[in-house]
């Protein structure tokens, strides 16, 4: 199977699965690109990692993978696999979601989707984390970075490039 199909089948299936957001599949995109597409988790992690500081969607990440493994097709193709099958579930599910008013149905599937959602973000935080904290360095900055993020008003964005230049220094010169 040629890489361009392979990327829009593999891509339309992680949007279809994508409920509470794009890092909710992490976890298996990550595995999915492992497997099919020989992309490691360190190249993911840094991919991911660029996503993060990007303006913009954060899983505009994709279309680097897109670009990668086949080129400027390829994240065209990312692009769209991705973001429209979501997009037009979200479109007519809202439009039906709408009609369910007040019922009792409604706010029984929401409460049932709100803890998988929550766990199914969780366990895409755990992903890139897992393939990322690879020594003490990079524990220590992984809590410091925590702890700022949480416990001060400071723009995380900030906190992530301080802590990603004490990350380069320190793992490059100790």
């Amino acid at each position: 199977m040629s890489a361009i199909i392979q990327l829009l089948l593999t891509f339309a299936l992680l949007s279809i699965l994508a409920v509470g957001g794009g890092t909710a599949v992490l976890p298996e995109m990550q595995t999915l690109l492992l497997h099919q597409f020989g992309i490691t988790h360190t190249q993911f992690v840094h991919i991911y990692s660029i996503g993060q500081v990007a303006p913009g969607p954060n899983m505009l990440m994709v279309l680097i993978i897109g670009f990668k493994i086949a080129g400027l097709i390829g994240a065209l193709t990312v692009l769209l696999a991705f973001f429209l099958p979501s997009s037009i579930l979200c479109f007519y599910v809202g439009r039906i979601w709408g009609r369910f008013g007040d019922s009792p149905w409604r706010r029984c599937i929401q409460n049932a989707l709100e803890p998988i959602s929550i766990g199914l973000m969780a366990s895409g935080v755990y992903a890139v984390a897992k393939a990322s904290i690879v020594s003490p360095i990079t524990l220590g900055l992984a809590l410091a970075t925590l702890y700022f993020i949480l416990k001060t008003k400071v723009n995380p964005v900030y906190i992530i490039l301080a802590a990603g230049l004490v990350g380069f220094l320190a793992l490059r010169y100790f």
